[in-house]
């Protein structure tokens, strides 16, 4: 185990110095994907001075969410979207089995041998949006609930890359997988609103079957002191539980998938 985890500098130093080869493509993507995301805000946010709030949420509040949506997806997706994505292409071409003869975890490799650092522009915009609405919030922030914030912040990261390790991994026994991101980013837009804005069956299904409403809304709603709908009192440790939970979802599922990998063949 020490040994596997003693590889994960060189596999990331490895794939960062393939990237840096082409440092001004790199920065281009970073700038390109950060316009893109401060483009969207921008919109949201005219919503919002025109309306004055959105579910109760003035625009301080809103790019407070906003911004731990996007930091906490960047973090997750950064070892998980694009590397188990393409599982799915590794299993139809027969090379995923290449990664099973190495002498390292195959979850551990696909992971960090491809860390994708072109999250960089989302990760520097949503620190930055976050900056600065964290000083026009008008919440009480104390030692406990900044800790909270912050161990918030790891666990829906830990949930993003749950799910997309476990979406990635049914390429193993399906083949293809694919679809699954459809469906998950068509909730993961969703999660970026205040959920009490949907209605009563999307709410319960954003915090259960696809549990996205923890991705944002759930923590920065507890750390501001908003009520939450189902949850109440509960959504602040469940907000932290919810994203080691996952990953011990996730674990089992993908120990499943491998044990029932058989080949793009069958």
């Amino acid at each position: 185990m020490l040994r596997s985890l003693a590889l994960i500098p060189h596999l990331v130093g490895i794939y960062v110095r393939t990237r840096m080869e082409y440092r001004g493509a790199m920065l281009l993507a970073w700038l390109s994907q950060a316009f893109s995301y401060a483009a969207m805000y921008a919109a949201i946010a005219i919503i919002i001075f025109r309306f004055e709030t959105l579910g109760g949420w003035a625009w301080p509040e809103m790019a407070l969410l906003l911004a731990f949506h996007l930091l906490a997806y960047s973090l997750g997706a950064a070892l998980s979207f694009v590397q188990f994505r393409d599982i799915e292409e590794k299993v139809r071409l027969g090379t995923f089995d290449a990664i099973l003869v190495k002498p390292v975890g195959p979850w551990l490799f696909i992971a960090f041998s491809g860390l994708n650092i072109g999250y960089g522009g989302h990760i520097i915009l949503a620190l930055g949006l976050m900056i600065w609405s964290l000083t026009q919030v008008s919440a009480d922030w104390t030692m406990l609930t900044a800790l909270y914030f912050l161990a918030a912040l790891i666990s829906a990261a830990m949930l993003t890359a749950a799910l997309m390790t476990m979406i990635g991994a049914t390429a193993l026994v399906w083949v293809r997988s694919r679809h699954l991101f459809s469906i998950f980013f068509g909730f993961w837009e969703l999660a970026r609103y205040p959920l009490n804005i949907f209605p009563l069956p999307l709410q319960v299904l954003m915090i259960t079957f696809a549990p996205l409403g923890f991705l944002a809304f759930i923590p920065t709603a507890v750390a501001l002191g908003k009520p939450v709908p189902l949850l109440g009192d509960w959504a602040g440790p469940a907000s932290l539980a919810i994203g080691p939970l996952f990953v011990l979802i996730a674990m089992a599922h993908w120990r499943h998938c491998l044990r029932n990998y058989q080949g793009a063949g069958g």
